[in-house]
This record gives structure tokens, sequence and C-alpha cells, in this order.
């Protein structure tokens, strides 16, 4: 496993790689005066600086939130420059093949491209950067599986931007749905529990008939989870499930929960699918909370009627989706198994690094 310093000393790499390039791949091959290139490098060059104290600012309690907001704003625009460049590699290879015909058209075709990148980036962004501000939805999910309602809330991601303000709200739009169970699915804790200690303990607030079951996701790994599990425990009513299960005989139904498949990768909390049915009632169907929807390729023999999943935040940000489908089965949804049960992969309430979101809407799923 990459140790936390070379990841970042690697992770500084490809930031200072991507900007670096753009400047001398794009920004110096602009039909622009000189000066005006020189500026667009300045820009750029402040932009790696605020990636760089985005970093820092998530491990301190230093910065305000406005700052804070802008320095996540620079990994968007990192993202887009890596979007930008790209496309900018591929169309130049078209312009090279413009080389028979005449300069001046040749000229205003750059300029052409040049501007049409220009406005598309500056819309994506803008349209991310809008769906990352929207409120969550209340996404109605028609299971038919049960005579009771369930309500999932997944990736919280409480730190940075995700504030107390924030977990407030959500709390009143769960609370109208008058769920029988609620259940989080992971990734609710995404820095060190003392700071978002008033945070966390809001979600105190949410009501559900038959309980509030939550399991860890991979985020908790990285901010000490046996002291998170601690804090859990103690101090909230969340029945917490580490590779275990509950029979619920009023609703006829177990609810069985993994740890996280990130708990392999560090050799603490493995999921365990043993001890995780072992206590179920054979006779009742079976919802299994489980963070990461590959874990499915885990299960062996055990088939639950129901997978209620998240982490990958539907993609998130387009077309960020299409690289998370190669790693995960399913990106957002609803989906039958081959066995018969079936998944839901929730998009996440929350959002992870740049507050951004495109193609994909933060929600609360109102399983019924």
């Amino acid at each position: 496993m990459i140790s936390m310093p070379l990841f970042f000393a690697l992770f500084f790499l490809l930031l200072f790689a991507v900007h670096y390039l753009f400047c001398s791949r794009v920004i110096k091959k602009l039909l622009i005066s000189p000066s005006i290139q020189k500026r667009l490098m300045l820009l750029v060059w402040i932009n790696y600086l605020f990636n760089i104290l985005y970093v820092l600012a998530r491990y301190t309690t230093l910065t305000s939130n406005s700052f804070y907001y802008l320095f996540s704003l620079s990994i968007s625009v990192t993202f887009v420059l890596l979007l930008y460049l790209i496309v900018h590699e591929v169309i130049e290879l078209f312009h090279k093949s413009l080389r028979g015909i005449d300069h001046s058209k040749r000229r205003f075709i750059k300029k052409s491209g040049d501007g049409l990148l220009m406005g598309l980036s500056t819309a994506y962004v803008t349209a991310g950067v809008y769906g990352g501000k929207r409120e969550p939805v209340i996404n109605t999910v028609k299971a038919d599986l049960f005579d009771f309602s369930i309500v999932q809330i997944s990736d919280l991601h409480i730190g940075g931007l995700i504030d107390r303000s924030f977990v407030q709200k959500s709390v009143q739009k769960i609370n109208s749905l008058k769920a029988d169970i609620v259940v989080i699915t992971g990734d609710l804790i995404d820095t060190d529990i003392d700071s978002i200690r008033e945070a966390i303990l809001e979600l105190n607030h949410i009501h559900a008939t038959h309980g509030i079951y939550m399991i860890l996701g991979n985020h908790e790994y990285f901010h000490k989870p046996l002291e998170i599990i601690d804090f859990i425990r103690k101090e909230t009513p969340f029945t917490l499930l580490l590779n275990q299960a509950v029979v619920l005989d009023d609703l006829k139904v177990n609810i069985a929960g993994l740890t996280d498949l990130f708990g392999y990768r560090v050799k603490l909390l493995e999921p365990n699918n043993a001890k995780a049915f072992r206590d179920i009632n054979k006779q009742y169907p079976t919802i299994l909370l489980t963070h990461q929807p590959k874990s499915i390729e885990y299960l062996d023999s055990y088939k639950p009627d129901l997978i209620l999943s998240g982490h990958t935040h539907g993609g998130q940000i387009w077309p960020f989706n299409y690289l998370v489908s190669l790693q995960q089965p399913f990106v957002k949804g609803l989906h039958t198994l081959p066995y018969g049960g079936k998944i839901y992969v929730n998009s996440g309430i929350g959002f992870w690094g740049p507050p951004m979101r495109l193609g994909s809407q933060a929600e609360i799923a109102y399983i019924i």
C-alpha cells in the first residue's frame, strides 16, 4: 500500500504536470498577444497554488469556509484543464491535416476552435458548480419487495463544505418522509471526528419507526476508524453493523451490514460474509448494506433480496462516470441481479472533492 507522503507527492506531481502541459501545449499556441498569454499562465499557476492550499485545508481547521470553497473550486478547474488538454491535442492533429489549406483559413479555424473550447469549458464549470450547490432531491424508488418504507442516505462526507447547516436541512427532509427504517450506507465522516462532532450529532434528530442502521464506507478508514466506531456507538442512536445482522420481527426482515472492501487493503475491519449472515432468520427476506456496489462480486453463495450501496456518487462529474464504471459494476440506480435480487446504488447526499455535480443529482432515496 502506498504511504500517505508518497501518495501526496505523486498527486501534487500529477497536478503540476496538468498545469505545466496546459501552459506549454495550449496557452503558448493561442493566437493572442504575448502579454495576454502571460496573464493566462499566471492564472493557471495561481490555480495550482490553490490546489495545494485545498489539500492542506482539508487537514486543518484554520481555513474559513469561504476560502475553502474557493480552493476546492480550483480542483474543478484543474479537472477542466485536463479535459481541455485532451480535446486540444485531438484538435491539433486535425489542424496538422490542414497544412495544404490557405494560412488565413487555417488561422480562422484555429481561433474558432479555441474560442469554442473556451466557451464550452466555462459552461462546463458553471453547470457543474450549479449542480453541486443544488439541494438533494427525494428520489422515490419502487423496489416492490416489502410493505414498509426505507430511507437511504449515503456519502454525506461531513467535513469541509458539508457542515452542520447542511446536515440540519438533510435531517428535515429525511423526517418529512416518516420512514420505517433509515439506513446510512457509508462515507458519513470525512475528517477528524472532533472537528465535526456537532454536525454528526444533528443526525440524532432523525426519526425512524424501526431504527437507523449504519455501515462504514472507505472514507471512515482514513480517519481513525476505531475512534469513529466508538463515537457512533456511544453518542448516536444508530445501529452500526460491522459484519453483523439484526432481525426485525415486527417487519419480518433481516438487515445485514458489511464493512468496506477497503478493509482488505489495510488489514482492518475486513468484510466477512459468514459473520454478517450468521444470525439472520432464513424465513425472512434480507436487506444487505454494503458501501461499494463491487461487493456483489464477493458475496459467494449469499443472495440478499435487496442490496443498498453508495460510493460512486453516481459518477458525480460527467464524464467521470465512465471511469467509475470500469471499477464498479453499477454507477447509480436500481438494478436486478442475475439471481433475482436487486441492488440500489445511491448517488450520495453530499459530494467529495470539488463542489460539483454534472449528470448526477445528490439524493435521498425513499425506497418502497
